[in-house]
């Protein structure tokens, strides 16, 4: 929730931290009562009075890059009403970006030393006189402490920053923005940089999301407020009427929503397989030969589980392409959209694959820890005392030396290349590359992570998946359950590798339709392998 008022009124959350250790209570506006005061404000101001003032958009850095909207050779002044975490980290971004800023508080001697020296800090009636443009930096609730200015803000442009909390958000039926609107009907409301955090305003759209989101009902106050945001170094999206004002202020309030379905299934996974290795590991050996193995849930158990749910995971990632290819298939036409399920699962595949490389990368860390536990030490301790009870000098088994050699080889290069794949998935990376390179790395080293994963899997159980012989009924080791997804994704994709599937795949894909009468004819240094993007 976005901070326009005291400091723990979130929009800067980080701010409120910085600037009010001492934990006074601030007023409505952000500001500190007399009788408290608050000096670690005020030096912590001080101390940084002297960055404040630096421009955060260079001359040099205009120059360098021309997409930077060039500063106004004539100053423009806005207003800010609120003196919180937000409203100061605004008026820093808008002086730093050349404008000049008039702040409005109800005690500006107080506050002016929490702002920029070269923001003017004055009575709210005297910082929306001027300015034509005023930023409304403060909370629903207290916007009718400002119908005392309605006739100074006859015919102004008023830009509504705030956010709700998700109770106040499903309890009123119209946005902040919206009921400030109907508060002040003489008054052109503009929603801009509510998604807009403290921390990114101080630190440049670099460090943070850089687009602003606009809502407004006159085209021209939300062309001066776009030229305001591009000035600033943001990228101004418009989104429509007031009414979207809504639909933004939600934006704010999602907490990781393409994650809840793929992190659901990722748990669901891993309570199936956790409950499977704990039943035939440790329930089953208790049961049959009173041997308490109890001490395997936390460690070994677990190391157990995460490949199972990481090797599931990277080949639900291509299950739904496979299956997006037998539907094209088999309607001859590209242009019938998908079921809805399979539209969402080919949507939630990017997630799917870095909750399998986050799996992964646990399982490393937990096989290399296994040695450090003390029932490993004792283990070690036993073989050894049975090898000389046994007088047997040499152990060495050839075949299993090379079984392990292998496995942890055919491992570690799993685990490389599902790193290059979340590497590339980040948008500051996946950027810098065009279609045939993400292509590659996306579609064709994602399928090469999912064979050598399956190698891996099989040099791990080699021989062992039917030689189980201690149970009374017979219990596959886990491993061998988890061969049915990717053993079917693979095959499906060689059998797409046959010739007469693939080109009807890619005349199919190129726009040919089962029952047209147009002839289609691939050209003849078309590809032999339809690259799609994958995780």
């Amino acid at each position: 929730m976005k901070s326009m008022g005291p400091p723990d009124m979130a929009n800067g959350s980080q701010l409120s931290q910085k600037c009010c250790p001492t934990g006074k209570n601030c007023d409505s506006n952000g500001e500190v009562p007399e009788a408290d005061g608050c000096p670690s404000q005020q030096k912590s101001a001080a101390r940084m009075s002297g960055d404040m003032d630096k421009p955060l958009i260079s001359h040099q850095l205009l120059e360098s890059n021309p997409n930077l909207t060039e500063i106004p050779s004539q100053t423009q002044t806005v207003g800010i009403l609120g003196s919180g975490d937000f409203a100061r980290s605004l008026a820093t971004r808008l002086v730093g970006s050349g404008f000049g800023v008039m702040v409005g508080s109800r005690n500006p001697k107080r506050t002016a030393a929490l702002f920029p020296a070269a923001a003017q800090v004055t009575f709210q009636a005297e910082a929306v006189s001027t300015p034509e443009i005023i930023f409304v930096a403060m909370f629903r609730e207290h916007y009718s402490t400002l119908c005392s200015l309605s006739d100074l803000l006859v015919g102004k442009i008023l830009v509504d920053v705030s956010n709700s909390t998700e109770q106040e958000h499903l309890q009123h039926r119209e946005s902040n923005a919206e009921h400030l609107a109907s508060l002040f009907p003489t008054c052109t409301v503009v929603k801009a940089f509510n998604v807009i955090s403290a921390w990114t305003l101080q630190s440049g759209p670099r460090d943070g999301n850089k687009q602003v989101l606009i809502s407004g009902d006159q085209l021209e106050a939300k062309r001066k407020i776009s030229e305001i945001a591009q000035a600033m170094g943001f990228s101004p999206v418009d989104m429509g009427s007031l009414v979207s004002a809504r639909e933004i202020e939600a934006i704010p309030l999602r907490l990781l929503p393409e994650w809840k379905i793929p992190a659901t299934l990722a748990l669901g996974l891993f309570i199936c397989f956790y409950t499977y290795n704990f039943i035939r590991d440790v329930l089953h050996p208790y049961i049959r030969e009173h041997k308490n193995r109890f001490y395997k849930l936390p460690v070994s158990v677990v190391n157990t589980t995460l490949p199972c749910v990481a090797y599931v995971m990277l080949s639900l990632v291509y299950l739904p392409g496979v299956l997006a290819a037998i539907l094209q298939l088999h309607r001859g036409t590209k242009y019938r959209p998908f079921p809805d399920w399979l539209d969402h699962w080919l949507q939630h595949r990017k997630q799917i694959g870095l909750i399998s490389f986050f799996c992964a990368s646990l399982h490393a860390v937990y096989s290399f820890c296994l040695p450090l536990r003390r029932s490993h030490r004792y283990q070690i301790i036993n073989d050894a005392v049975k090898q000389v009870l046994a007088n047997k000098s040499n152990i060495w088994n050839e075949e299993e030396v090379w079984r392990l050699e292998i496995y942890v080889s055919l491992g570690i290069l799993a685990l490389g290349i599902l790193s290059l794949l979340a590497i590339t998935s980040l948008p500051s990376i996946s950027n810098s590359l065009n279609w045939r390179e993400f292509s590659f790395v996306q579609s064709t080293l994602g399928f090469l992570a999912l064979v050598v994963t399956t190698f891996h899997t099989l040099t791990y159980g080699w021989t062992r998946a039917f030689e189980e012989s201690r149970y009374k009924f017979y219990l596959p080791p886990t491993f061998t359950l988890t061969l049915l997804v990717p053993c079917v994704v693979i095959l499906a994709k060689g059998l797409f590798l046959l010739p007469c599937l693939r080109r009807r795949l890619a005349r199919i894909r190129r726009g040919w339709e089962k029952e047209s009468k147009v002839k289609f004819v691939l050209p003849t240094d078309y590809p032999r392998t339809e690259k799609t993007s994958h995780v």
